[in-house]
């Protein structure tokens, strides 16, 4: 799942012709990453691109060509930002969710019109872990059953155990930040020793050492100061220190919308 981030206060600055010219731009260049990726598109709602991936033929590598996807969407968006700003164009902003798990697929609609499409909890999983995006600032995000078949290919990084609104189970959530054998682009790239920085204070933050969690996190931002994690933690750990949420606490953040 792809989306636009601040798509509804980006439509009401716009004339509704040019925002369509607009959005079919943006779609057109998205999509084409899409079957570039050997990816089915699904369908669009609004500004949001679903794709899947291993059918109708089998897929060995979906989970790579899924996120391979995310991360090309959002290089080509940093490049199309500068063109768009350029024509006095908003700087449009995506979030990426991915997920990875036994889906049904077939034509569902009814007897007049269908959809060949994917449905079940994997699928409901990744649509909100799109949505999780907003809350950290990030711009991919993966679960834990894509980042297991992933995570030796793509440098990564370990956000958060999440319980999204509408499941009960918590998820590990991952940021990826780009392929382990590429040089990243500027926006994707962290400073030498800032992820090994972020596994410690993530550490410290689940042993409830929240007053130490917090200067490891203040630390982080040093070294990059725009990392929305890092100031989500920052946050968290202080409310969390005035009030301790005790011994049997599992770590688990619980997401009270979509």
């Amino acid at each position: 799942f792809s989306d636009i981030r601040g798509f509804t206060s980006v439509s009401e600055k716009m004339d509704p012709q040019d925002l369509v010219a607009f959005l079919n731009e943006f779609l057109t260049e998205m999509t084409n990453i899409v079957y570039v990726q050997a990816g089915v598109l699904d369908k669009y709602m609004g500004d949001c691109i679903m794709a899947f991936w291993g059918a109708p033929l089998l897929q060995e590598n979906h989970a790579m060509l899924g996120v391979r996807t995310g991360y090309d969407m959002v290089k080509r968006l940093h490049q199309l930002q500068v063109i768009w700003m350029a024509r006095g164009l908003p700087k449009l902003n995506v979030g990426v969710g991915i997920n990875s798990g036994p889906m049904t697929v077939g034509n569902v609609g009814s007897t007049m019109r269908f959809d060949y499409t994917v449905m079940g909890d994997s699928v409901n999983l990744g649509s909100r872990v799109e949505g999780v995006n907003k809350e950290y600032g990030t711009n991919i995000i993966v679960t834990e059953y894509t980042h297991a078949i992933v995570k030796d290919k793509w440098v990564c990084r370990y956000l958060d155990l999440i319980a999204v609104k509408g499941k009960k189970e918590p998820t590990a959530i991952y940021e990826v930040f780009h392929p382990v054998d590429e040089e990243p682009e500027a926006a994707l790239k962290r400073p030498d020793g800032f992820l090994e920085g972020w596994d410690e204070a993530i550490r410290l933050y689940r042993a409830q050492d929240f007053e130490t969690a917090k200067e490891h996190f203040e630390a982080l931002l040093d070294l990059y100061a725009d990392d929305g994690p890092t100031m989500v933690y920052i946050e968290r750990c202080e409310l969390m220190a005035e009030d301790p949420p005790g011994e049997h606490w599992d770590g688990v953040f619980v997401m009270t919308h979509k």
